[in-house]
């Protein structure tokens, strides 16, 4: 019988149940369907112990539901990297790591048998030669490990990169590694420079600091590196609703990563050859990445990315191929007098159209978006002053009008007609 262990082979588990069970929460035991429900305690203790000052327990009538509760503007360091410092070793690999580091330090700089032969003789422990050069090929991919060739044999030596030696050549460095330690993408790795040179971020605290984006850094390089190449990529993902359903995998080509500034999520908007559209895929509903061939037609399918991309209103194309027509989303508003603010509001915050005076109280707001649905949660923030609202499509007048019957309902209202209409 396997033993516990806190630290991880596969990530992509971990990250999967850590999205799951203690992010999007309101789960408990009874909801883990896979494997068993040992299965299940062995992920909580392993969670546990990375975040159990961040864990919040509540008891309700289908069981204990944990999730983390974590003011971001009150600590320095996120805790959901923790996750990344876990992955399990062999024995080998742990014996190499140090053995390696400590034959190289002086400067040496030698051949895979040099090496082989003098970790043998220092330490009395013997590796084939395979074993050594796997590693080696690892830390050169790394950075570690600098290799150069002298006639036909590779010889190694150790980088001389280090970050106290870096910290110590340029003022401010550290400071600006403590801020992108906990700002932008791949935090992680701006904490992990700070750990290697046994410091931490006592500087910096983010006030809106969407923790999550970390676990999204896993499938983000790749992402980027296909962008950069111009090649397809295989999407994995899953359905959230759904999770017991088979994950649906899409071929596609990745254009750019978009951010809500609203929500915080982070989006894939990529071209789908097969479908010959654009679409709009969350980060957090990716589970895994595969890069693909080159696209011959990349550059052309950009360009009509940018075309399209300014008739979003945020990441959606709507329903429609490539490019469309929908009839604009026209809201008329009654603003009265000494509300200049709402005027000033609509004009910084409006995208995709235009905001024109009819009158002394009245002005009509037109959003010339491919999907008229997504801006109706912004229009509605404007509850009470709308008169009129027409054009867009129908899903998103009756998407409006609904519920404005629900808060109606919800509110007792006396069912009357207001003052205005949808048409």
């Amino acid at each position: 019988m396997s033993s516990f262990s806190e630290l991880i082979k596969n990530f992509e588990k971990t990250r999967d149940y850590v999205r799951d069970f203690f992010i999007y929460g309101f789960k408990v035991r009874g909801d883990f369907y896979r494997k068993s429900a040992r299965t299940y305690d062995d992920e909580k203790r392993r969670v546990e112990s990375w975040l159990g000052e961040f864990l919040r327990y509540d008891d309700s009538v289908r069981g204990r539901q944990i999730s983390i509760s974590v003011d971001s503007g009150h600590v320095p360091e996120n805790p959901l990297y923790k996750a990344f410092y876990s992955k399990s070793f062999t024995d080998n690999d742990i014996r190499l790591h140090f053995l390696i580091q400590d034959v190289l330090c002086d400067g040496e700089t030698l051949s895979l048998r040099g090496l082989v032969d003098e970790i043998d003789s220092r330490y009395g422990i013997f590796f084939d030669d395979q074993t050594v050069r796997n590693k080696l090929k690892e830390y050169v991919a790394e950075g570690l490990i600098i290799t150069e060739k002298r006639g036909k044999t590779a010889y190694f030596s150790l980088s001389p990169d280090r970050a106290d030696k870096y910290f110590s050549e340029f003022e401010g460095l550290d400071d600006a590694v403590k801020f992108f330690s906990e700002a932008g993408e791949f935090g992680v790795v701006g904490n992990s420079i700070l750990k290697s040179a046994e410091m931490e971020n006592d500087l910096f605290f983010m006030k809106h600091n969407y923790i999550v984006h970390t676990l999204e850094d896993a499938v983000l390089p790749e992402i980027l590196e296909a962008i950069e190449q111009k090649r397809t990529i295989f999407l994995y993902t899953f359905s959230v609703k759904n999770r017991a359903k088979k994950e649906s995998e899409n071929l596609v080509v990745p254009m750019r990563i978009s951010a809500s500034v609203q929500t915080g999520r982070r989006y894939l908007v990529a071209y789908i050859p097969l479908y010959n559209r654009f679409n709009a895929f969350r980060l957090d509903y990716i589970r895994t990445v595969k890069t693909g061939a080159p696209f011959a037609e990349f550059d052309g399918v950009y360009e009509k990315y940018c075309k399209n991309e300014n008739r979003c209103f945020g990441v959606s194309f709507g329903e429609r191929r490539e490019t469309g027509n929908v009839t604009p989303l026209e809201i008329t508003i009654r603003i009265g007098e000494g509300e200049e603010f709402i005027i000033s509001r609509i004009e910084r915050e409006k995208r995709n159209g235009t905001f024109e005076k009819l009158s002394d109280e009245l002005y009509k707001l037109t959003i010339d978006a491919f999907d008229p649905v997504e801006p109706m949660h912004w229009i509605k923030t404007f509850i009470g002053r709308i008169v009129r609202l027409e054009g867009g499509n129908a899903a998103a007048r009756e998407l409006f009008e609904n519920d404005i019957r629900r808060m109606n309902e919800m509110y007792k209202g006396n069912g009357g007609e207001s003052s205005g209409g949808i048409q």
